[in-house]
């Protein structure tokens, strides 16, 4: 039944065909020599064959230009829009030939429309629905020997990678050849919906419309290869002369390139045309560059939730209840000392969790944590519900160390000045131009700047860990004590790659105040995060004068924008003693192509940037890392209604 009824729509369209060509030929004068009487369309090319103009192809440019492109045109409308924005004189040189194509065009847009309504209302019903059932696509594999040496070259190499490539598609990478079968998505559809695509944008200049002869030639081109196409999703539906067609058209697209007498000027008028697209995507850019560091500077409601009921919690018990155990441990310097700064209760507690999982002797671990008075409460109730085993903790907050003032801290009194109130809160500054990470509120914060005052807070430790809030711990970090400093101070990871994260990235070296010291430019940049920190060194350096130094000198922000890393490079100049790449891997907030047997070997995982792993934008594939030390049936996070992404 399904056979006879597709037949019987067959031979109505074909007597449409039939019909509508018939008149046509009448309308064009004899213009047209073919024998073929479907009419010319350049049909749905899904998106992949939009009005992009090939300029390599002609002969133009090698070098990828900015292309628009609007879905909502069918391919008619395109070419339209493409000839109406040429002056009124080229648009009156325009000959019958062209005319006659475009014509073709405009019936067979409606025609295959058309169509496309009648068969699709028969083919694409599922099972129970008329009887039919809706046609299934299906990829072939072929091995790369299979692969017809017209359709594929030899490795094509990019550098240190190669490639097999046809005419215009990868076939696969060289990662991929040592596996196997490849993939190969029917090579010759492609081609052919290339092919018509610089067509298409041929027919748009008017060099190729000045010559009649050619615009009808390239005309009766496009209309064979669009019929072979027809509605082939794989190479098998293809008919036999579809290669050949493919060739006579590539033939024209050659001629097309020698018609080409002004390159220059089309690239030119190519490069206006385009311009106010390249505006508005770069302010597209910048509007979404504000709204990500919006979200990566918010809390989710169910944080704010946790360390609400956490408060009221820790106020409702009595003061006994409040203690921690263990208090001996904490001044001892035998000990492993580590030291967490932060105001985010979740956070802070995966750190101490994986830490402590790791650890081979916990009883031997000791973890100082270092808040504001706001958060102090909530931050002491979470260690007293979920106590680090063995290991021994406290919780101070920053505001009792009342000699970080204004009068000692140039930080503290920077952060008061109404200069840098002027910087974060103006409405001028909603988008301001290059530097949005820095109005993010952790660098109006203090506690940001707590780390360069840990010997004076801790003065009987020795040496400790510094850790951010945002990592996790993935082994045993007792390792991290018996490495050598050579009598330097900080123990950290360089960061640079090639010409990325050097000194000069993050400093003014335009900048006298720097230009005169014996600070390198080219000097490899480090990452805070995971420190150890030689606390005896440091102090018998004067490291936070050092510190105090250059933050007074950039009270206008010339040296460097905001942050602690630029003044952290400043003050551990040639104190800072790089240690293996394996102890701590950055980067989990932002770059989603770290690979995971990396992840797996490090100590430490760093979420540095704006997808932290407790918002909703954490990069999905990393997030597991850090969601297993979450217990989400907890009595707190269940009643915040906390749960995993």
């Amino acid at each position: 039944m399904a056979t006879w009824r597709r037949s019987a729509v067959l031979a109505t369209l074909w007597t449409l065909v039939i019909v509508c060509v018939t008149p046509f030929d009448l309308i064009s004068n004899g213009a047209s020599n073919d024998d073929d009487e479907s009419p010319l369309g350049f049909g749905d090319e899904s998106g992949e064959n939009s009005m992009l103009l090939d300029l390599e192809a002609f002969g133009m440019a090698k070098e990828p230009m900015e292309i628009a492109h609007t879905d909502s045109l069918s391919d008619s409308d395109q070419l339209e829009v493409e000839l109406a924005a040429l002056p009124t004189n080229e648009k009156q040189r325009k000959s019958p030939a062209e005319h006659h194509c475009r014509v073709l065009l405009a019936i067979d847009e409606g025609f295959r429309s058309e169509k496309d309504g009648i068969v699709n209302q028969l083919t694409n019903q599922e099972i129970g629905n008329n009887g039919l059932e809706k046609p299934k696509e299906r990829q072939e594999k072929i091995d790369v020997s299979a692969v017809n040496p017209k359709d594929a070259s030899v490795l094509v190499k990019q550098g240190n990678n190669s490639e097999i490539r046809t005419e215009n598609h990868i076939i696969a990478s060289p990662s991929k050849l040592s596996r196997g079968p490849i993939i190969f998505h029917d090579a010759m559809i492609h081609r052919l919906k290339d092919q018509l695509t610089k067509a298409k944008a041929s027919l748009s200049l008017q060099s190729t419309l000045s010559d009649s002869n050619f615009t009808k030639e390239l005309c009766t081109q496009i209309r064979d290869v669009q019929r072979a196409l027809g509605d082939a999703t794989k190479d098998s539906d293809l008919p036999k002369n579809a290669e050949d067609k493919l060739k006579a058209l590539e033939e024209s697209l050659t001629k097309s390139k020698q018609i080409q007498d002004d390159c220059p000027a089309v690239v030119r008028k190519l490069d206006a045309k385009y311009q106010p697209v390249r505006n508005k995507l770069r302010d597209d850019k910048r509007f979404a560059s504000v709204l990500t560091q919006n979200v990566a500077k918010s809390l989710p409601r169910e944080i704010h939730c946790l360390a609400l009921r956490l408060t009221a919690q820790y106020y409702a018990s009595s003061s006994s209840q409040q203690q921690f155990p263990n208090v001996e441990k904490l001044e001892d310097p035998k000990l492993y000392h580590y030291v967490l700064i932060s105001d985010n209760v979740l956070a802070a507690g995966v750190v101490v969790k994986s830490a402590v999982y790791f650890a081979n002797e916990p009883e031997n671990h000791v973890f100082h944590i270092l808040t504001d008075e706001i958060h102090y409460a909530a931050m002491s109730m979470w260690f007293l519900a979920n106590p680090p085993g063995e290991a021994a903790i406290e919780v101070r907050y920053m505001e009792e160390f009342s000699w970080i003032n204004s009068s000692y801290s140039p930080a503290m009194k920077q952060l008061e000045s109404d200069s840098l109130i002027d910087f974060y809160f103006k409405t001028r500054n909603v988008l301001p131009d290059g530097n949005l990470k820095y109005r993010n509120p952790k660098y109006l914060s203090m506690l940001n700047h707590l780390r360069f005052y840990i010997p004076e807070i801790f003065p009987k430790l020795n040496k400790v860990i510094f850790l951010d809030d945002d990592i996790v711990v993935q082994q045993d970090l007792t390792g991290l004590w018996s490495i050598d400093l050579k009598g330097m101070v900080n123990g950290a990871v360089e960061t640079c790659r090639d010409d990325f994260h050097r000194f000069s990235q993050y400093l003014n070296f335009s900048n006298p105040l720097i230009v005169k010291t014996d600070v390198d430019p080219q000097s490899c940049g480090w990452a805070f995060g995971m420190n150890i920190f030689d606390l005896v060194e440091w102090r018998k350096k004067n490291i936070t004068d050092i510190y105090h130094y250059w933050q007074n000198l950039n009270d206008n922000r010339s040296l460097w924008q905001l942050g602690t890393l630029p003044v952290g490079l400043l003050a551990f100049w040639k104190q800072t003693m790089p240690i293996s790449k394996t102890w701590h891997v950055l980067g989990l907030g932002y770059n989603r192509e770290i690979s995971h047997d990396d992840i797996k070997q490090a100590a430490v995982i760093h979420f540095n940037g704006n997808s932290k792993p407790w918002l909703e934008t954490a990069i999905p594939h990393f997030r597991r890392y850090w969601t297993r030390f979450v217990d989400y049936d907890q009595v707190y996070l269940r009643d915040c209604k906390m749960k995993s992404f």
